[in-house]
């Protein structure tokens, strides 16, 4: 049997994990990323087993009809019906199982998104490490409006690092209600009111056919000139070109983005260049803790499916 981990960028295959008690097994890492679906299949037309790292490669049916030796697909989190497709898996016969995984890594670089951003923190190291000294001033939190679109499992502790650092809180979505926000001391507003309120607007929503474009041009144009906009969720929820086309023309202060349509991210990409853009390789959940519980339970469920009772199995 023939087992592939996907973009595994760090290396990390062979120092998390021991593979051995899987028996006769032959365990393969890419360190690099596919991006067309005719050079994913002809990588894993002879595995039978392929672990990936989060979402980093899709799986549609038009991907799984071309790999009849599949049977095992090991996907890391618990959310992933988007990026594969559940129901060609189910019908091909191939076992999806998945893991658990430390939600609140994604939360610490918001933290450190926006604290960079309003204190220039990028700006003056790379002053300093180039042998100059302070360049110019920050922005202080206290008193500042952080607005939260989502307060959901990401958004809520969001909301509590922002009291704790003495801002004002407010949030929305689609079905959010004063009642739900109230105990955790945010205000509940309007979308209108949150985008041309908020001195930074930081977005905790899924992945779902409902929140495709979420944050428009209309709302990002609604943003005050000192703004920032922080995404660490997903790039399909954000119109990417109004966002690009703001930061470009100065419209908003700055931006904080961990995830993009094309990952990795093209060279010649803005987000690469612009310098009122903090961009980070999609590394939310990109810890030891979160790589330990990837590695340690895939491993576990490849040998639970071996022995023919397969654990954590998604769909």
């Amino acid at each position: 049997m023939r087992l592939a981990v996907l973009d595994d960028y760090q290396a990390a295959t062979t120092q998390i994990v021991d593979w051995s008690p899987l028996g006769d097994v032959t365990v393969v890492p890419f360190t690099d990323h596919v991006h067309d679906e005719d050079g994913l299949v002809a990588r894993l037309s002879d595995f039978d087993v392929v672990m990936r790292i989060r979402e980093r490669t899709e799986f549609p049916r038009s991907v799984l009809e071309r790999l009849p030796r599949l049977k095992l697909l090991l996907a890391t989190g618990m959310r992933n019906a988007r990026s594969i497709d559940m129901a060609a898996a189910k019908e091909l016969g191939i076992t999806v199982c998945g893991t658990e995984v430390h939600p609140h890594t994604t939360v610490e670089l918001v933290w450190g998104m926006i604290l960079s951003l309003f204190r220039r923190i990028p700006q003056e190291a790379g002053s300093l490490r180039a042998g100059g000294w302070q360049v110019g001033l920050g922005t202080g939190l206290q008193g500042k409006r952080l607005g939260i679109v989502g307060l959901g499992s990401m958004g809520v502790p969001v909301s509590r690092v922002g009291h704790a650092l003495g801002m004002k809180v407010a949030a929305w979505s689609p079905n959010l209600t004063p009642e739900r926000t109230a105990g955790h001391q945010v205000a509940c507003v309007s979308k209108a009111d949150l985008f041309a309120g908020s001195d930074v607007v930081t977005l905790h929503m899924p992945d779902t056919d409902a929140t495709q474009g979420i944050v428009g041009a209309t709302e990002i144009a609604a943003m005050r000139s000192s703004a920032y906009f922080i995404n660490t969720s997903r790039p399909n929820l954000v119109d990417q070109n109004a966002l690009i086309d703001a930061l470009l023309h100065g419209r908003i202060a700055g931006a904080g983005v961990d995830v993009f349509d094309i990952e990795p991210l093209p060279q010649n990409h803005p987000y690469r260049w612009l310098p009122n853009v903090l961009a980070t390789p999609h590394i939310g959940f990109v810890t030891s803790e979160n790589y330990r519980v990837f590695f340690e339970q895939s491993l576990e469920n490849a040998a639970a499916y071996l022995r023919g009772a397969p654990i954590r199995v998604i769909g």
